[in-house]
């Protein structure tokens, strides 16, 4: 009994010590610990810690605390939280020599939360324009082109979304739905699978309802520009 009473003690003080150590690390140690935390690939520890250098509010911490706690989190995949970070950073610190890092990273968290295709598209629409305010703003800036990388890869996720719809409407025999939402894919003149799947399927709807003028228009486009394709193959016998 004894004995267990001694180790309980023990415990309990080995307990308050640490307890007392985390207490009494000034802004600085805290600081410290999490550039330590984050360097070593701690991030979700560093991020606690930065949030609470943040919030003790000392001026020449507060900035570095909060961008770093954003960047933890995008670390770990967090792009909600690490997004509130940086948005928090852009309105607190809009003078701030790293603000232009926390927008584009605020455009990024936003292009990485984006949903495949096939989902609502809200968050890829919210990253196109927040790259675009990027660029706007920070013309010199030398992340420009990888911003347009990521509006191109984004825009290309919206017109794989027409084309799914399209799709959808086609097989659900919804031809004039499904012909808008082809037209629109077709209307942007690429040269790629989304434009010659959709000129496909425009030309059989077309000729599905008898409008063979149309019909013909849409399958010589396919021809001019995809001549060995197994699409041109599968309706050249109608067009013949």
């Amino acid at each position: 009994m004894n004995k267990v009473l001694i180790l309980l003690s023990l415990a309990l003080l080995i307990l308050g010590a640490c307890s007392s150590n985390k207490t009494s690390m000034n802004t600085d140690q805290k600081l410290a610990k999490a550039d330590g935390l984050f360097a070593r690939g701690k991030y979700s520890r560093a991020a606690e810690l930065y949030s609470e250098v943040y919030f003790e509010r000392s001026s020449a911490s507060s900035a570095h605390a909060l961008i770093r706690q954003g960047d933890s989190y995008f670390k770990i995949n967090k792009f909600a939280d690490a997004r509130k970070a940086y948005e928090e950073f852009m309105d607190v610190f809009p003078n701030h020599a790293q603000v232009s890092d926390a927008h584009f990273q605020y455009a990024l968290c936003l292009y990485e939360d984006s949903l495949p295709a096939h989902y609502d598209q809200k968050e890829t629409l919210h990253a196109i324009d927040s790259f675009k305010e990027f660029i706007s703003k920070y013309p010199g800036n030398p992340r420009v082109q990888t911003a347009l990388e990521y509006i191109r890869k984004a825009q290309y996720k919206l017109i794989e979304k027409s084309f799914r719809n399209g799709y959808i409407y086609y097989k659900m025999k919804d031809y004039s739905s499904a012909l808008m939402y082809f037209k629109e894919v077709t209307d942007l003149g690429n040269t790629d699978q989304l434009d010659r799947r959709s000129l496909y399927y425009t030309a059989r709807l077309l000729n599905k309802q008898g409008l063979s003028d149309q019909a013909r228009e849409a399958f010589d486009s396919l021809q001019r520009k995809y001549p060995g394709s197994k699409e041109t193959k599968k309706l050249a016998r109608k067009f013949k």
